[in-house]
């Protein structure tokens, strides 16, 4: 029995997991880099940046430092999103518990780490950074999961994805409660594919849908067509890169993670492409590279704008030709209009 864990980040999914596991009776300490927000989480129970209106429960704490939050733990968390994650793993190196091998490490940041020769997915990424014997160890926790819905106890299904069986189990089991039911998986390439490249999907769903407000030639019909050649990209990407398991997506862990992504009203990555077309949100940028510089302009993380270069690179180094990410690329970085991509992209000549 697991008696206390570490999370590293406090952002709204890293708290809705903290939640669960706490309300199983497992003390969870959460780090992040805000006092504020940790003084907020300590006294009122409430992370409100992230995910206000949600009570905390009592045996979840909140510190700035990284090594109360990670050492002593039998489990960690990493919750950081993929454009921060090395700069936490950085901090969890001089950790005795972690430096020991004697921590179980899973981790929910969805995309690419970029590299001198290709963008690199984020379990091979971190393993490159932590001791050796973390090697093929590490769970990938990943499915269609907005955290505002774990949060309240909507019922949710997560994938536990590890080369080591032991411990895709050990956090599964962890996870599990009557509101979230989690399976476990050996493809973690492929699990880590479809993590990443849904979010540049949801991107060009969200321009779809913002379009289809404004002219009857776009409808749910089109939506689907988007979906499944989405699905079709996640697949030859993933393929490419070493999948193992045809299934995999197929499961929650692609379609199922993609539908909710594009779909949902909780999507960032949705609402960057409505914002896209409604508000013309790319206007306060010169290019893709501009975006990227100033994400942080942004109201919100939109995952998809970064996973989008890295993405469209490994394609082009694969010698894929995947049409939707090429739409997105091209879309972010303003090579034409976003309503002249997606007309080049359906062939159709007007909305």
């Amino acid at each position: 029995m697991v008696n206390k864990i570490g999370i590293i980040g406090a952002g709204a999914f890293g708290t809705a997991l903290a939640k669960i596991v706490a309300e199983k009776g497992i003390d969870v300490t959460m780090w992040s880099f805000d006092k504020e927000g940790c003084d907020q989480i300590n006294s009122v129970h409430e992370n409100k940046k992230f995910l206000p209106g949600i009570k905390l429960p009592e045996n979840i704490t909140a510190t700035t430092s990284i090594l109360e939050a990670a050492n002593d733990k039998e489990i960690i968390i990493l919750a950081s999103p993929s454009l921060f994650i090395l700069d936490s793993v950085k901090k969890l190196l001089d950790v005795p518990f972690v430096k020991e091998g004697k921590t179980t490490i899973g981790i929910v940041a969805k995309g690419f780490i970029p590299s001198k020769d290709e963008p690199k997915l984020i379990l091979e990424t971190i393993e490159n950074y932590l001791p050796g014997f973390y090697r093929d160890n590490l769970v990938y926790i990943s499915g269609p999961s907005h955290a505002e819905e774990v949060a309240t106890g909507g019922f949710t299904g997560l994938i536990s994805a590890s080369k080591n069986p032991k411990n895709s189990i050990k956090i599964r089991e962890l996870l599990s409660s009557d509101s979230l039911n989690v399976f476990s998986s050996f493809d973690v390439v492929g699990v880590q594919i479809s993590a990443a490249v849904k979010n540049v999907i949801a991107i060009a769903f969200g321009v779809l849908d913002a379009i289809k407000e404004r002219s009857s030639a776009i409808g749910d019909n089109t939506e689907s067509l988007l979906l499944a050649a989405g699905l079709n990209e996640i697949m030859s990407l993933g393929k490419s890169l070493g999948a193992t398991h045809a299934e995999t997506f197929t499961s929650i862990a692609g379609v199922g993670d993609l539908d909710v992504t594009c779909r949902s009203i909780h999507g960032r990555n949705r609402r960057f492409g409505r914002d896209i077309i409604l508000n013309n949100i790319l206007d306060n940028f010169k290019d893709y590279d501009d975006l990227i510089d100033n994400l942080d302009k942004l109201p919100y993380l939109p995952e998809g704008a970064v996973a989008v270069g890295h993405a469209y690179k490994l394609a082009k180094k694969h010698g894929l030709k995947l049409d939707i990410i090429n739409t997105v690329w091209n879309i972010l970085n303003k090579n034409s209009t976003p309503e002249d991509e997606v007309k080049k992209y359906l062939k159709i000549t007007k909305f």
